[in-house]
């Protein structure tokens, strides 16, 4: 029996649970939100449905990891910090470097650091991570669970770029894509659902970061976002899509650099960009700004052409798993990406839709399955971490 602490770290929030595993039971299940705002929120769910809730203003990388431990014993949760026999970190570029779960030493740390390259607003702040719960607890064995790891399968017509194919592989340039622990985890748990492993899969993580997978027998073939996290649909401030002759266009323009341009495609495009609203589509669906409207629309568009394309690459379709933040509570997103996808002859149920409980969503008479799955990152990663300890 053994504790396994899974840290699922963001620019903005820290999301953390401990297990003991093998019953993969959950300990506690804990997150900071607001990190490096005003009115930080720290929340911890803990034995016997206790909740611990605390407000403070600007909480830092350094003090969100220390909350995160500090609680672990203060709220008598585990009697001593070297109670936990294991660390498994989220991080989300592992290049073709790391193609499964890797034990963190110098080595694998540093390459972190120059993957974050490829993820320049996840890996920085994964490594920072890593790095503080290194001077907090030296003696803990810590491990990396990459994101890019279930798209390794992604076959080349799919996963490289019409380049010229010397420098594709001189630079290692391919489609690494994002959000693989969810895709993988949801794609593992529609098999069991639909009662066989051989099925063709369109998974949809929707939420502030948003991507489209296809899957086939149990491994990834396709998916939206590309080299880095920016590629595919529009996002919370994520461009999404863009024609690449943008960047020198707009260097001139604007007289800005390269870097600047990709911070504004990162972090000010979007459906904030579009709306000039917000980022959350809950601000969008209760605005009247014709904007708001707009940037609803295109995400929806944008989910919608992935899907169907992967569809017909796919020649067929089992099921379509919506997850995530959005995919999973946001009742009019499902209600008109599925819409747009009825030519397929897949229809929901509204009834079920309303209802917003995991499970099939779809009509009997739909050609496929419309699957809600909940996003449980953490507990794929602690199932990752605790077979790789088990190979040791």
């Amino acid at each position: 029996m053994s504790k396994v602490l899974i840290v699922n770290a963001g620019s903005s929030s820290l999301k953390f649970k401990l297990f003991d595993m093998p019953k993969e039971e959950v300990l506690a299940d804990g997150q900071v939100e607001r990190i490096n705002m005003p009115g930080s929120i720290t929340k911890i769910k803990y034995g016997d449905g206790k909740v611990f809730k605390r407000t403070e203003d600007n909480v830092d990388y350094e003090r969100s990891a220390a909350i995160m431990l500090n609680n672990l014993k203060d709220l008598g949760i585990i009697d001593h910090l070297h109670e936990i026999d294991a660390i498994g970190n989220r991080v989300v570029a592992g290049s073709t470097v790391f193609d499964k779960v890797a034990k963190i030493d110098d080595k694998a740390l540093n390459w972190i650091d120059e993957l974050g390259e490829i993820a320049p607003i996840h890996n920085p702040v994964e490594s920072t991570y890593i790095k503080i719960i290194r001077r907090i607890l030296p003696e803990a064995t810590q491990y990396a669970v990459f994101d890019s790891a279930f798209f390794k399968d992604v076959p080349e017509v799919n996963a490289i770029y019409g380049i010229p194919y010397e420098l594709t592989k001189k630079f290692t340039i391919r489609r690494y894509g994002e959000h693989g622990i969810n895709h993988g985890f949801i794609t593992q748990e529609a098999a069991k659902m639909l009662g066989y492993d051989h099925a063709k899969l369109v998974t949809l993580h929707l939420g502030s970061g948003a991507s489209v997978a296809a899957e086939k027998d149990g491994k990834c073939v396709d998916t939206s976002m590309g080299f880095t996290p920016m590629n595919g649909l529009t996002m919370g401030t994520r461009s999404g899509d863009v024609d690449p002759a943008l960047v020198p266009f707009f260097m001139k323009r604007m007289k800005a650099s390269a870097d600047e341009v990709i911070e504004m495609f990162n972090d000010r495009s979007g459906l904030l960009g579009v709306s000039g609203v917000s980022s959350d589509m809950r601000d969008l669906e209760s605005s009247d700004d014709d904007r708001a409207k707009l940037a609803l629309d295109m995400f929806v568009n944008r989910t919608v052409k992935y899907a169907a394309s992967y569809i017909t690459e796919l020649g067929g379709v089992d099921a379509i798993v919506f997850s995530g933040g959005i995919g999973e509570h946001d009742k009019w997103v499902r209600e008109q990406v599925c819409k747009k996808l009825e030519i397929f002859g897949i229809k929901l149920d509204g009834s079920l839709n309303e209802k917003q409980a995991p499970g099939d969503l779809s009509t009997k008479d739909s050609s496929a399955r419309i699957l809600l799955i909940p996003a449980d990152e953490e507990l794929a990663m602690v199932r990752d971490v605790a077979a790789e300890v088990a190979h040791e």
